[in-house]
């Protein structure tokens, strides 16, 4: 009977998120029609994914420092384990903020049209130069629409590995803006959601106080990514221990 019921769990759950998948994007790109000079596309569309970690088994604790939630324009940066990120960071996902991905992300199907249409930005990481030439087309975006950036500076999903060495696009974007770095972390999560699994408990995010970039150049970066990663995997531990 057990088997039995996970497997049905495994289907049901399946099908939901595609149905899940179809409908945001369908409505999403009505929606984006109508407000497309809306500056809450990304909050609006990652919102619609939160209440699907009930349904997954899952209960998402966020929790937001007092200097986060007063910091304004900033450029946040979240560690990235796996797909099931989609339905844990919307929780603590901030208004008048976009996220930066993989050019890549655009083929997939339905995610990559809603994830282009929403007004995210896509880098070329393959290409040095003209991943370099996409952040400061980034700044020049963040300095006249006073947008934020959600970035996962891992570069890929770490899938059980740890906090993986960062990349120092979001650091240089954040250092040229003049705009604080505001660190994201979410307790493990792999292998502890299962979607065959009725609960799979609980998962805590928190968003830590800002990191100023007052007066740092680009000589400033590797030590602020040193900086951010310490703090991050500190907290990493801390949440996955609790």
């Amino acid at each position: 009977m057990r088997f039995v019921f996970g497997v049905f769990l495994l289907i049901s759950r399946s099908l939901f998120l595609l149905f899940l998948l179809f409908f945001i994007t369908c409505f999403g790109l009505i929606f984006f029609l109508a407000f497309y000079s809306s500056l809450n596309k990304v909050y609006y569309v990652a919102h619609a994914f939160t209440f699907a970690s009930r349904f997954l088994g899952m209960k998402v604790q966020p929790v937001f420092s007092l200097e986060a939630k007063s910091v304004g324009q900033a450029v946040y940066v979240a560690n990235h384990q796996n797909n099931f990120d989609l339905f844990i960071f919307p929780s603590i996902f901030p208004k008048k903020t976009v996220t930066i991905g993989k050019k890549d992300i655009i083929w997939i199907p339905l995610f990559g049209l809603l994830y282009w249409a929403s007004g995210n930005f896509l880098i070329n990481r393959h290409n040095r130069q003209k991943a370099i030439a996409t952040i400061d087309q980034i700044v020049d975006q963040m300095n006249s629409s006073r947008l934020s950036v959600w970035m996962f500076p891992e570069g890929t999903r770490s899938r059980g590995r740890g906090l993986l060495p960062f990349k120092a696009g979001a650091f240089h974007a954040a250092v040229q803006a003049g705009l604080p770095v505001v660190p994201v972390v979410s307790s493990y999560t792999h292998n502890k959601i299962k979607l065959n699994r009725l609960f799979n408990g609980t998962v805590k995010v928190e968003m830590l106080p800002p990191i100023s970039t007052k007066n740092m150049t680009a000589e400033d970066v590797p030590l602020l990514m040193e900086r951010c990663h310490k703090l991050m995997e500190d907290k990493l531990l801390e949440l996955s221990d609790e």
